[in-house]
């Protein structure tokens, strides 16, 4: 069986940037293997199928190369951008049904793609020696006012505070122990920053998720949301500067990416997240399975 496909990188800053992605339209009849055997095959760290909805919009499921995950934000991007870009649908707001839910996602003029997150949960603050241990570090390397602590507006990340560019770019992971580790406590994987940026951003980040079979990926929409809600949360941002956060990754794997996340607070709380940013390169290809 011949299916067509679409391949781009979302988030992109630049024509070889972004975190690539592959989408699959008119996926309904499609069975939970042949989504998990076209995932394999186009080989990117997520590949969105979308499907019809009584519930919303569009009905979307995000595979790995591995397994199934509830959401994937740079994949969303990349959805709602090739659905535009071929002509599907318009600028405007649409829902997507996922397993994380229904939420809220906005085409812009400019096909600039914004997605609504959950409101965040703040789950365990973990020992930062275990951490560092499997990314080569020392405790002092890390940030002594903010913890390590795991924070979802979607999926459970551990989100790494760490003092500098030049020990972001040293770090040297065990691969075996953070998917180890990422298993234990029921997360995705490691979301690595610093306060320090090449652009003047709010962060410089790097994601490992090795346990999903993706080493290291080069713009996640839900991580990003995740950690600007935490850095809200123990006032990094404030009110003030909530409503647009700009975030650097993917540097370290020569992806350079752009992610964009708004905040709305009502007394000083968060009652919305969104993430976006931009797609670039769509291209058709054909995957038999």
């Amino acid at each position: 069986m011949i299916i067509k496909a679409y391949t781009l990188n979302s988030f992109a800053k630049s024509i070889e940037g972004g975190n690539p992605a592959g989408v699959v339209l008119k996926a309904d009849a499609l069975s939970e293997n042949d989504m998990k055997k076209i995932a394999g095959i186009i080989g990117f760290s997520e590949t969105a199928f979308v499907m019809k909805s009584d519930l919303a919009d569009f009905k979307i499921r995000f595979f790995t190369p591995n397994e199934e995950v509830d959401l994937c934000g740079h994949a969303t991007i990349a959805t709602f951008y090739t659905l535009s870009n071929l002509g599907y649908i318009k600028p405007g707001k649409y829902s997507q049904e996922t397993k994380a839910g229904i939420l809220n996602v906005e085409v812009k003029e400019d096909l600039s793609i914004m997605m609504v997150q959950n409101t965040p949960s703040y789950y365990e603050i973990l020992d930062k020696k275990e951490i560092a241990d499997f990314l080569n570090i020392t405790t002092d390397e890390m940030l002594e006012e903010l913890p390590v602590q795991i924070v979802s507006t979607g999926l459970r990340d551990i989100l790494v505070p760490v003092k500098s560019m030049k020990i972001i770019n040293s770090i040297n992971p065990d691969f075996e122990k953070i998917a180890e580790l990422s298993s234990k406590y029921s997360t995705i994987g490691y979301h690595i920053f610093t306060l320090e940026s090449l652009y003047g951003s709010m962060a410089h980040c790097r994601n490992l998720a090795p346990l999903y079979g993706i080493p290291e990926e080069s713009a996640t929409g839900t991580s990003n949301g995740a950690l600007s809600c935490y850095l809200f949360k123990y006032g990094v941002i404030d009110t003030d500067h909530a409503s647009h956060i700009v975030i650097e990754q993917g540097y370290s794997m020569k992806k350079p990416s752009e992610i964009i996340v708004s905040l709305t607070t009502v007394d000083k709380e968060i009652s919305q997240v969104k993430v976006g940013g931009k797609a670039l390169n769509l291209v058709e290809i054909e995957v038999e399975i």
